[in-house]
């Protein structure tokens, strides 16, 4: 079965309620099961989906319950759902614990970075949108942190509130992607005018109700991407000058 299919089959799954082919996709990316070059995934994976009920008819995976909408077959997959409703649980409950320590830890990593590169920083005891303050040469950084390990697919993957975004865009904002893995600690160091253009060239897609942004960073022969491979971002990895 193709990559597309078998992550709308993981989203239809968890959400249980028929989704429309593009809140498929991007909950798919977002959660780093879709991995794709193309530049309307959204179009594919409809095509996808309709082609297997298509051909397949009552033995698809899929229904379709609107224009574009589609649920997941209940004659063929309601009892492996009713199987797995514990095991989602429980994985649910141990990704929010794991993500918690991560992030915080890509904070401290960051600060201590800084640190060592003269800056007079600290984390924000309360979280308003900026997580470490910065000053360097008489000049205010402000940085948000997000961190993420490296997923199957050798991606890694990122969301952001549109609320916080939004308010924190303008003057010296940075994002800094702290890129995880068994081994070694990398940073992705973007300027909030970086992040703003990659999402008018739909290389950071809106998801959730369009209240954040989920962004998919891969590293494929020395060179790092964001979003698909025709956005390379390699002058912005573990380059700590871009903070000027």
């Amino acid at each position: 079965m193709n990559k597309f299919k078998t992550s709308a089959i993981a989203i239809l799954q968890e959400t249980k309620t028929p989704l429309h082919s593009k809140e498929i996709t991007r909950l798919a990316i977002e959660k780093g099961l879709l991995e794709t070059e193309g530049a309307t995934p959204e179009a594919s994976m409809n095509a996808q989906l309709t082609v297997d009920i298509n051909q397949n008819k009552e033995k698809s995976d899929f229904v379709k319950t609107a224009p574009s909408t589609f649920g997941l077959n209940p004659n063929k997959v309601i009892e492996v759902i009713q199987e797995q409703d514990g095991e989602i649980a429980q994985e649910d409950e141990k990704i929010r614990v794991e993500s918690g320590y991560i992030g915080k830890g890509g904070e401290y990593l960051v600060c201590s970075e800084l640190l060592f590169r003269g800056y007079n920083a600290s984390i924000m005891s309360v979280d308003i949108g900026i997580d470490i303050s910065a000053i360097k040469d008489n000049k205010f950084y402000g940085i948000q942190v997000k961190s993420a390990r490296k997923n199957k697919i050798d991606t890694y993957n990122f969301h952001i509130r549109r609320s916080s975004f939004e308010k924190h865009n303008q003057g010296n904002i940075f994002y800094i992607l702290v890129l995880r893995d068994d081994e070694t600690t990398s940073y992705l160091i973007l300027p909030a005018h970086e992040i703003e253009r990659k999402i008018e060239e739909n290389a950071i897609f809106s998801v959730n109700e369009n209240t954040g942004y989920a962004l998919s960073v891969k590293i494929r022969d020395g060179k790092i991407y964001l979003g698909n491979m025709n956005y390379e971002m390699s002058y912005y990895l573990n380059n700590w000058k871009v903070l000027k």
